[in-house]
């Protein structure tokens, strides 16, 4: 059975402050923006080829705005990203180099904190070994 992460709730003071941010800096789809009633908007958006969307959370959840951190995206080229973050006008951190990685690291309005991982070397020497493996056998 597969088990497969559709919604994350992130959490913000102002909707739409952080509606602006997704879609206008960062190109997130706006999938719905829908008043269920009084105390209650319902705003999904989904980052470009993503299978997984996050919902503006104002009030949905017990979290306080800005206290999600360890959001992880992965994106084809590090380098790109954190050009683009900038030229948005973005404050981005990176790129940071590890073994499972390439990371650029920024935070919405409220600070919750994104990281964007690159693993394009990571499924080159992937696939190196697997056709050195193939090549061998």
């Amino acid at each position: 059975m597969d088990w497969k992460i559709e919604l994350l709730a992130v959490p913000v003071s102002d909707i739409d402050r952080a509606k602006e941010f997704y879609v206008d800096k960062l190109g997130f789809v706006a999938d719905f923006d829908q008043v269920v009633d009084e105390n209650l908007r319902f705003v999904q958006l989904t980052p470009p080829g993503s299978a997984c969307s996050i919902v503006l959370d104002k009030g949905m959840t017990r979290m306080e705005p800005g206290s999600l951190e360890g959001i992880q995206v992965v994106i084809p080229d590090a380098d790109e990203a954190l050009a683009k973050l900038q030229a948005a006008g973005i404050e981005a951190r990176g790129v940071v180099e590890w073994p499972w990685g390439r990371f650029v690291f920024f935070s919405d309005p409220d600070g919750n904190g994104w990281s964007l991982q690159d693993i394009t070397a990571i499924r080159a020497a992937r696939a190196a070994q697997a056709a050195e493996t193939a090549a061998g056998a």
